[in-house]
């Protein structure tokens, strides 16, 4: 039953994926960080993607206010080390403020976008390794459009926001507001006109996330294949991924995530130290002794116990 399932999945939704080539056979094996190790008595390990969220998809990353716009580039808005547990029951997203301002292999210290600039998915990969000494098992790149698609696939997602806002001709006012397709595009593309600026704008991009699973889950869509298709679609079409992890991978995880809820997906943000200004950059600078306290949690599998310990940023999205 599971075989064939898989071998559905890989034949219906595979060819919609795009596949980025060639993201991690440039890293040096001997400067990347350990693999994990796995769950004792089982063979299993949790799997870790860095996930970069954009306004274009294209084969190569070219991102940030450094970048330029051209035809096949790409501004990536949303960073995110995306890790399942081992026995896919679990998972965290942990977001990096775009401004972060860190190291970059080959560039100095600069924000964290420009590695895409610089050098695409690979830098990216190699600066977050580096960053957090977590390996990276695949890269995931998302194009914002494929919001679009994907809320109108679930007949519209419902989201809580903290006080009335105005953004791309869409109002959005306090309270729950459900949004459709182009309403949920605004919501996670504005920034500006936030008392918090990007901050706000990742905790929207958290909040539209857990709308769109806890819609999955409420209206239990596996049992509506219609539905299920429609949604399936929309999301692989949205989605880039590094030629590594296969179609029949691809299956295999969507398989093996079936039994993960909602309420078990943490989302948190590197904890921040502040903003401040590097030449003539605006930057956000990681509070540097709680981030490693969060690394050293996730390589020892445990961070779910110590959620507790990191400021997080407002609840409800403004």
């Amino acid at each position: 039953m599971a075989g064939g399932f898989v071998w559905y999945i890989t034949d219906r939704y595979g060819g919609n994926v795009t596949r980025l080539p060639d993201v991690f056979s440039s890293l040096d094996e001997d400067e990347r960080p350990a693999p994990p190790t796995p769950v004792e008595g089982t063979d299993d390990i949790p799997m870790t993607f860095l996930l970069a969220g954009s306004d274009s998809r294209a084969d190569g990353a070219t991102t940030g206010e450094d970048a330029t716009d051209d035809g096949g580039s790409e501004r990536s808005d949303v960073l995110m080390l995306l890790q399942v547990s081992a026995d896919r029951r679990s998972a965290f997203a942990i977001s990096i403020p775009r401004d972060s301002y860190v190291p970059v292999p080959g560039y100095g210290t600069t924000k964290i976008n420009a590695a895409f600039a610089y050098g695409g998915p690979t830098l990216a990969v190699q600066t977050v390794e580096q960053l957090t000494n977590i390996r990276i098992d695949h890269f995931l790149a998302v194009d914002f459009n494929g919001f679009k698609a994907i809320t109108d696939a679930l007949g519209g997602v419902d989201v809580l926001v903290a006080e009335e806002t105005h953004a791309f001709g869409v109002t959005f006012t306090q309270g729950v507001n459900h949004l459709d397709g182009d309403e949920a595009l605004a919501y996670v593309r504005q920034r500006y006109r936030l008392p918090g600026g990007d901050f706000d704008r990742v905790q929207r991009q958290q909040s539209y996330l857990r709308a769109v699973m806890a819609t999955v889950s409420r209206d239990n869509l596996l049992t509506d294949p219609g539905r299920l298709d429609d949604f399936v679609l929309a999301v692989t079409g949205s989605m880039s991924v590094d030629d590594e992890l296969s179609n029949l991978d691809l299956a295999s995880l969507a398989l093996s995530l079936r039994n993960l809820q909602p309420d078990n997906v943490a989302f948190l943000t590197v904890p921040v130290a502040g903003t401040g200004m590097e030449g003539t950059q605006s930057v956000v600078y990681i509070d540097m002794p709680p981030a490693e306290a969060m690394w050293s949690y996730i390589l020892a599998g445990n961070l779910a116990e110590h959620l507790g310990e990191f400021n997080q940023l407002p609840a409800v999205p403004r």
